[in-house]
Parts: structure tokens; sequence; C-alpha cells
């Protein structure tokens, strides 16, 4: 009796499917908002809120492309793209 007891749980073990986990953060971002190298190769200076300003030691960046919608869809996919929280995401000079 033993012995086909031991027998089913040694099929159920190996036929059970395997699992691979992954991160809602990395399933969810798509492939235009996954960093600011993607996203500064269509928007080269970044996007922002139409009322951004840049918050910097140095000069600032205005020349980004003003679209709230736009920049409210990138945080939407990554928050990541605005690391300094200033309204505008991958902002470069």
């Amino acid at each position: 009796m033993r012995r086909k007891f031991a027998g089913a749980i040694a099929c159920i073990t190996i036929t059970a499917p395997v699992l691979v986990l992954v991160t809602p953060a990395e399933a969810a971002v798509p492939a235009q908002w996954q960093n600011c190298t993607v996203v500064n190769n269509r928007l080269p200076h970044g996007v922002g809120r139409a009322n951004a300003r840049d918050r910097t030691s140095g000069t600032p960046v205005t020349t980004f492309r003003r679209d709230t919608a736009l920049y409210n869809t990138a945080m939407r996919a990554n928050r990541r793209l605005d690391g300094d929280g200033d309204g505008i995401a991958c902002e470069k000079a």
C-alpha cells in the first residue's frame, strides 16, 4: 500500500507545471516606456506636463515636449522615468 501511495506522489511531482514568476512592474511596462534611452529615441528632450519646470542646479531644460496626457501615460507605465519628480520624464539638455 505504501509503494502505490509513494508512486502517486512522485507522478504528481513530476507532472506539476512549472511557474515562472514575473513582477508586475516588469510585465506591465510597454516597450515604448521601458527606460529613458527608449523614450529619448522618440522624444529627444523628454516629455513633461504643460506647466512643468526643470529642477536643476544648472541650466534648466526647456525644450522637452509639453504634453500632460502623454506624460501621465508615461507615469502610469513606469514611474521611474521622472526620477526627480519635477513633472518632466527623461529630460535631457
